[in-house]
């Protein structure tokens, strides 16, 4: 419930004001099903949700984890504005702005509040 009121203010501010929280997609890549052989039977298929996501500069946690990239960057992603679980596998594609591109998440954790999730990501 919180998360859901805290998500309408951060959408209706960010759509009133261009900021913070900008228009993405979490996008998973299917699972293949394999034969005994380890042949691909049936492609995955891919699956896209729309979130709203806000990018900032990594914390001192993520620079100090292993493998940190001086151009990784730190996503908050509101949980009410996606409707699955986000994890690593996913790829957080953004349309336009400054962010505009394609993303890996390199870590990902909800917030102490479960108002969203904390990534790490680094620009594809």
């Amino acid at each position: 419930m919180f998360d859901q009121a805290f998500a309408s203010i951060a959408v209706g501010f960010s759509d009133a004001f261009g900021g913070p929280f900008t228009e993405a997609t979490a996008n998973w890549p299917g699972v293949p099903v394999y034969d005994d052989g380890g042949s691909i039977v049936t492609p995955g298929v891919p699956a896209q949700y729309p979130c709203r996501a806000q990018f900032d500069a990594a914390t001192q946690s993520m620079r100090l984890s292993e493998g940190f990239l001086e151009t990784d960057v730190r996503v908050l992603v509101l949980s009410a504005s996606l409707s699955v679980p986000l994890d690593t596998e996913a790829k957080i594609i953004v349309s336009d702005g400054m962010y505009s591109g394609t993303w890996a998440l390199k870590s990902c954790g909800r917030d102490p509040a479960g108002v969203g999730y904390e990534c790490r990501a680094r620009r594809l």
